[in-house]
């Protein structure tokens, strides 16, 4: 079976034409390359998400009877709203060297190599499979990843490696930090503002709280990186938002922050939750309640994203440093769904192409020599896989 072909900078343009913002639905872009798979005679299979609007998708090219090797992607991207793009973010624009657009770096770049060289994966038969994992809302938490592997070994083949191609410039990643995010929510009691000794104040509390959390990173900046890998060199603890109060002269009923902690692989962060519900529940609350009975301080889970601990010598991680030629690994600071395969029971590594100060970027972009060596990674994978790995 003759399908259409594409070159890599020519499907990035297709995936990069989809404005798969996460807000948005990825299905266009998924139909897309459902039906072009399909024209190669590779069968695909969707996981939907629990409202229809979105799905990944997992495909086998070879023998469905082994494990293989898993290239595993998401399709969607953050906003372009309020950045100053000089090009159409969703039409890709070369220049200098470059490609431009909304996820060309992160991480439709990857995903449409992957996808270009289908014909190649199928000149010749492979003795190992090699299967394409495409996710939703990775920017959002990982959350369309998840399905999709805990129905690995089920309903899904269970691979023997997976690579995430998360823009590393090509280098083999074998860690990366946990993402924790909580939400506190403290409920005070309204009172005039001349009357304040009537009323319970929330943002005050809310103060006293983020101080507390402020002695929690320093003591973490302390501990440090045992490893001596990352960068920061320790678990971070990091406050970005918070919201309260109805007016000057009231005294607050409510505030409300988010926080989070970026632990480093083998560190428990509700260690750091639960001694933030100690200092809580035994330092702040006290003095609210002996205002009002009706005060409280609640703290939930937000984000959670698993980090990626090292695998020594895993299939993955000898594999990745064959095919990318390189003969050590590195970390990053930011999350990928590696843990979450990870923690599946399938070996995982991280190497893509581009450059991660590029993502989340105006003016986004995919370096062409960054293209060419994830071409050149792929074929070397393509070889491997006839041969069986």
């Amino acid at each position: 079976m003759t399908g259409q072909t594409y070159a890599p900078k020519e499907m990035i343009a297709r995936l990069v034409g989809f404005d798969t913002t996460s807000k948005n639905s990825n299905l266009e872009l998924i139909e897309f390359v459902r039906e072009y798979l399909a024209g190669h005679g590779v069968e695909s299979t969707l996981v939907p998400s629990p409202e229809g609007d979105k799905a990944s998708l997992f495909a086998t090219i070879g023998p469905k009877d082994a494990g293989g090797v898993a290239l595993s992607g998401h399709t969607d991207c953050v906003p372009v709203e309020g950045q100053p793009w000089s090009t159409d973010p969703f039409a890709t624009v070369e220049k200098d060297g470059r490609l431009y657009g909304r996820g060309t770096c992160d991480m439709k770049g990857f995903v449409a190599i992957a996808l270009s060289m289908v014909p190649t994966f199928l000149e010749k038969p492979l003795a190992t499979p090699i299967h394409l994992a495409l996710s939703y809302d990775e920017e959002v938490g990982c959350t369309g990843v998840r399905p999709m592997v805990a129905e690995l070994g089920d309903t899904l083949p269970m691979p023997r490696a997976c690579i995430v191609g998360e823009p590393t410039c090509m280098a083999v990643v074998d860690a990366h930090k946990t993402i924790t995010d909580y939400i506190t929510v403290v409920t005070g009691h309204e009172a005039h503002s001349s009357l304040i000794d009537k009323g319970a104040n929330a943002i005050l509390a809310a103060g006293e709280l983020l101080c507390e959390l402020a002695r929690i990173r320093d003591d973490m900046i302390e501990m440090g990186d045992p490893s001596g890998r990352f960068t920061p060199p320790y678990t971070t603890v990091h406050t970005g938002l918070i919201s309260g109060g109805t007016a000057h002269n009231i005294v607050p009923l409510k505030c409300r922050f988010e926080w989070e902690v970026r632990s480093l692989p083998g560190f428990d962060p509700d260690i750091l939750k639960q001694r933030f519900q100690t200092f809580a529940e035994e330092t702040v609350l006290p003095k609210l309640r002996a205002v009002a009975p009706t005060t409280n301080i609640e703290t939930s889970l937000g984000v959670d994203v698993r980090g990626l601990a090292p695998e020594p010598g895993s299939l993955a991680e000898t594999l990745a440093k064959r095919f990318a030629g390189s003969n050590h690994t590195e970390t990053v600071a930011y999350a990928t769904e590696g843990g979450l395969f990870q923690a599946h029971g399938v070996p995982s590594i991280i190497c893509g192409p581009g450059d991660i100060a590029q993502a989340h970027q105006p003016d986004e972009f995919i370096a062409l020599s960054e293209i060419d060596a994830c071409v050149a990674f792929m074929q070397r994978l393509a070889e491997a896989a006839r041969a069986g790995v």
